[in-house]
């Protein structure tokens, strides 16, 4: 039912947030367009057909093909022992599938959003991302958990939250973060194949939004390297980092600064865990100035993470403070127009102090 009640919200509120697509990056000129939904979608037919150890697994993932139709087509396909729809308990089949990867099967554990992981949290920090250290590399834990992070529109303080700090913090995890299209489906797959446990945030706002991609995006070989970042626009005057949704809102606000004669340098940060700190700290030694943008809470954010890098590796280099863009440090409201005061929007006036 909640997945019913967030899809016809969900194209409402579209209306009322479109983050800019990317033109940069090596696209081809001959490049098509695809949806968020439909690179995630490729991917996992892809990489389920490629390996018969891949499962999919979550609420509604099944006979509904999805909350948000990432799954459309699979159960068809693979049926039920390898698409697999569950009850709404968290706990239990996360569990489930970790103990799955413990027997050597890849499975793909779907939150319908990421604020639900919260009943799943042990599972995926005690079992998933400790047991391969624990074991001494005896016990490897495939697994991905994935599902929309972040806020959505209006749905209120308990399924708005962004985990990427969250999860970022714990040793044995990879975050991973994708913005565009070929960013979900090269790091999906990335995410499928990799021996450890994944935490895969994707944005339900972004599941709607056209991209283009390459030839190469589009082969079925085609997978992004975890923990680089991604220059989605050079520049020489500021370096903005940025990740998911937010990534739009830095290239809007580059576009107005370039008006203004301030060159922005775009980063895609892609993976916030690992953390690509050689490519920040280059383009920060190139720029001198940095502003970090994200839509989690202030403190202790993947923005402070980033500031504590540049201090340590490349203070010397800074011509100014650096500059922090976050969501607001309180509960996400559910007015809309508190909602919207919450979450950073167009953030020129950073860059230009």
């Amino acid at each position: 039912m909640l997945g019913i009640i967030r899809q016809k919200a969900f194209g409402q509120s579209l209306q009322r947030i479109r983050p800019v697509a990317s033109s940069w990056g090596g696209y081809s000129s001959t490049s098509k367009q695809m949806m968020v939904r439909e690179a995630l979608n490729s991917a996992l037919d892809e990489e389920m057909s490629a390996d018969p150890k891949v499962l999919l697994m979550g609420e509604e993932v099944g006979e509904y093909q999805g909350a948000y139709k990432i799954s459309k087509g699979l159960l068809e396909k693979y049926g039920p022992e390898r698409v697999l729809d569950t009850p709404i308990t968290e706990a239990g089949f996360t569990g489930i599938g970790v103990g799955a990867a413990f027997y050597g099967l890849k499975p793909i554990v779907e939150f319908m959003t990421f604020n639900f992981s919260m009943q799943a949290i042990d599972h995926i920090i005690n079992s998933a991302a400790k047991t391969s250290y624990m074991s001494a590399g005896q016990i490897s834990v495939p697994i991905v958990f994935r599902g929309p992070n972040g806020a959505a529109a209006g749905v209120g303080a308990q399924h708005s939250q962004c985990y990427a700090s969250w999860y970022a913090s714990c040793p044995g995890l990879k975050v991973l973060a994708p913005y565009s299209s070929e960013d979900a489906r090269g790091l999906l797959k990335a995410a499928i194949r990799d021996p450890d446990p994944v935490v895969f945030l994707e944005n339900e706002l972004l599941y709607g939004e056209s991209f283009p991609v390459s030839a190469e995006v589009l082969d079925s070989s085609f997978c992004l390297p975890i923990g680089k970042a991604k220059i989605e626009r050079e520049g020489k005057d500021v370096t903005i980092t940025a990740f998911s949704k937010m990534v739009g809102y830095a290239l809007k606000a580059a576009e107005i600064l370039a008006k203004d004669g301030i060159s922005a340098e775009i980063i895609n940060l892609r993976s916030i865990r690992p953390l690509d700190r050689p490519a920040i700290n280059a383009s920060v030694r190139k720029t001198n100035r940095l502003v970090t943008v994200e839509e989690g809470f202030p403190q202790h954010g993947v923005g402070a993470e980033i500031c504590a890098s540049i201090i340590e590796d490349s203070f010397g280099y800074l011509d100014a403070p650096v500059e922090r863009i976050t969501g607001a440090d309180v509960p996400m409201p559910y007015a809309a127009n508190l909602e919207r005061m919450a979450l950073p929007q167009i953030f020129m006036n950073a860059a230009r102090r």
